[in-house]
């Protein structure tokens, strides 16, 4: 079983030049971090590490699939996933979250684990609506129609303006009317 240190990258020995890492993302991977979004996987994390002085540059490439389930049916499918992602880290006098893709460490830190970041980009790839293969074509029909939208009048259009002269007016709306 894999462990989070597994995903821990050395930084303290680096030289300022680019690193290349690869991190295979199995079951035991997401058993790390629970399974309410996501119940497994087999992807692949390439990882670009650019050091210089002062900044950290992590250029992530993940490509595979997660087991999910569906929302409707409650069955569980793969879901095919390739994500891109950046975050850099800053030297600093603290440990901080500066921003969502910034962070700020202090000289002095060994490594740095990258294993929430990796989840997090993969989390954010899973669509809002979970719908097993089988629906999407179900899906994609329903979105073809069109859209009825009910107005009580439509602005511009000069056969409506006639009929609202031959109307008694409220004077509530006249108000309004003078917005435009």
């Amino acid at each position: 079983m894999k462990k989070l240190r597994d995903y821990e990258i050395g930084i303290a020995k680096l030289s300022n030049k680019k690193h290349l890492y690869e991190f295979e993302l199995d079951d035991s991977f997401f058993d790390l971090f629970g399974k309410e979004i996501i119940l497994g996987g087999n992807l692949m994390a390439q990882v670009e590490l650019d050091k210089t002085e002062s900044l950290l540059t992590f250029h992530m490439h993940i490509r595979g699939q997660v087991r999910l389930v569906c929302d409707r049916s409650l069955d569980e499918f793969d879901y095919p996933l390739e994500v891109d992602g950046t975050f850099r880290i800053r030297y600093g006098d603290e440990n901080a979250e500066l921003d969502e893709d910034l962070w700020q460490i202090t000289s002095n830190t060994q490594s740095i684990n990258i294993a929430q970041h990796l989840y997090d980009y993969i989390g954010l790839a899973v669509p809002m609506k979970k719908l097993h293969p089988r629906f999407v074509e179900e899906t994609d029909a329903d979105d073809d129609q069109d859209i009825l939208i009910y107005t009580s009048g439509t602005r511009g259009s000069e056969d409506d303006s006639e009929d609202d002269d031959d109307d008694e007016a409220d004077p509530r709306w006249d108000a309004l009317r003078n917005l435009n």
